[in-house]
């Protein structure tokens, strides 16, 4: 399996952590050199090891944001 690259460029949030210490982050992060993109995933405390995650362009997030402010008027 080829090696995965990647520059967490700015952590944006904490959204919560594990009992193991494990933090799910959204991240601006590079894969492979490419441009920046938006990505949500669980991390190791010191970032060697990492989760799943999703990865959205700046527009995906902004519709994101937009059906979750739907869903919290809703509530």
């Amino acid at each position: 399996m080829a090696e995965i690259k990647f520059d967490i460029v700015e952590t944006i949030a904490i959204l919560s952590e594990g009992s193991k210490g494990w933090k799910k982050e959204l991240n601006l992060i590079s894969w492979n050199g490419r441009d920046p993109v938006y990505d949500i995933r669980d991390w190791s405390e010191d970032h060697k090891k990492m989760g799943k995650g999703s990865t959205y362009t700046l527009h995906e997030l902004q519709v994101l944001k937009d059906g979750l402010l739907k869903l919290a008027n809703l509530e």
